[in-house]
């Protein structure tokens, strides 16, 4: 049975319809994954989800087009960061405009370019394509870009061709980016051993053993810092990896040695400079021998928070050639925070960075994509959808 057509949306009604949507990465997105499935099935598109293993979110991947060799996929995520405790003017679950921009949370991250491709998937069957367009929409991009290897993963295994690049739509005001850091996060919970601080020597002091890790972190950093910059690291700035902590926790009083201390220690890392979490355990390992021969019953326990591969850039691969050919834009940039690049690529996918907006209004209160920059995201995506009918 045929699901009846329904009216065509413009990228901009799509948009206001997942503004609406609060997907905050701590709570579901199956109401607009839903809601994005049945407009593309009104439309004559399926679409396939994966579910997350709690089964409260989902991925989505979709296709029109024949299937053929060289197809392009769009990539966006559908979780944005929460607006608690943020100053806003307008309701961010709102689409407004004014002052010549769309106001709402995630209109700049990220789904001003997940509604611009949603019109194109749309736009794209009514056009005589030679080669594929598919989309690919994930969740839990903002708290550690992991679960898209799911996504991926689900799309190499499926029936679909392969595409031959991949464009990423964060916030790059339509430039093509080419690379970007990787980042590796690590929770740490050292387990101390308390006596009162009188008899220091007898216990082990979570707090200042976190210190010790904390040290070997800064001496990377210093190190890192001195070293000659890789090809591959010259772009960034900095151009080396670097190690943070930025929050900890521990202890029990002055006059006692600390029992408990917890930290996330993080590294955002340079294309080419990997194993930064087989590092960080070995510097633990190597404290918690030190620890254990005082109190065999200490330990430091690790568990990772997020692994985002870096996206290295590929000197006339096919996503940098058709995503220039598209924009016009020959500059060289990278950048230093995250996206799904490098997932893709990691795979064997070619991939970039390219979408509307400005970075500088991602997570803010009061975020905003300028109307600029949302046609210029349109014009890309006819360009694009011309070029595979070629």
């Amino acid at each position: 049975m045929q699901t009846p057509q329904q009216t065509t949306l413009t990228a901009r009604e799509i948009l206001e319809r997942l503004i609406a949507f609060p997907t905050v990465s701590r709570d579901t997105n199956l109401p607009l994954v839903d809601w994005v499935q049945d407009y593309l099935a009104s439309q004559g598109i399926s679409s396939e989800r994966i579910l997350s293993p709690c089964g409260t979110k989902a991925h989505l991947y979709a296709q029109v087009g024949p299937d053929a060799a060289g197809g392009v996929i769009l990539s966006g995520h559908t979780d944005v960061v929460p607006v608690d405790g943020q100053a806003w003017t307008t309701d961010p679950w709102v689409l407004t405009e004014k002052d010549g921009a769309l106001f709402g949370r995630g209109t700049c991250d990220m789904k001003g370019f997940d509604a611009l491709a949603i019109a194109a998937m749309v736009a794209a069957t009514k056009a005589p394509l030679k080669k594929p367009l598919q989309l690919a929409l994930s969740y839990d991009e903002e708290v550690g870009c992991m679960a898209v290897a799911d996504l991926v993963e689900a799309m190499v295994g499926s029936d679909l061709p392969r595409a031959e690049s991949v464009i990423v739509g964060e916030p790059s005001m339509m430039k093509v980016v080419t690379g970007h850091k990787g980042g590796v996060g690590l929770n740490v919970h050292i387990h101390g051993f308390e006596v009162h601080s009188s008899m220091q020597p007898y216990g082990v002091s979570a707090v200042m053993e976190a210190a010790r890790l904390i040290d070997w972190a800064n001496q990377q950093n210093a190190a890192n810092a001195l070293a000659e910059p890789s090809t591959l690291a010259a772009p960034f700035d900095p151009p080396f990896s670097t190690l943070h902590v930025g929050m900890i926790s521990g202890g029990t009083a002055h006059n006692i040695t600390a029992k408990d201390c917890e930290f996330l220690i993080s590294v955002r890392q340079v294309p080419g400079d990997t194993g930064w979490g087989d590092k960080i355990i070995a510097a633990a390992r190597e404290i918690e021998a030190g620890m254990k021969a005082i109190r065999p019953e200490t330990s430091i326990e690790l568990s990772s928070t997020f692994g985002v591969p870096a996206l290295a850039p590929e000197h006339g691969g096919p996503a940098e050639t058709l995503s220039r050919r598209l924009t016009g834009d020959n500059g060289e940039h990278v950048v230093s925070y995250g996206t799904e690049g490098g997932q893709f690529q990691v795979r064997g996918y070619s991939a970039v960075v390219c979408g509307p907006g400005d970075i500088a209004q991602a997570h803010q209160p009061d975020e905003f994509l300028t109307l600029e920059q949302f046609a210029a995201g349109q014009e890309f995506m006819d360009r694009l959808i011309d070029d595979l009918c070629q």
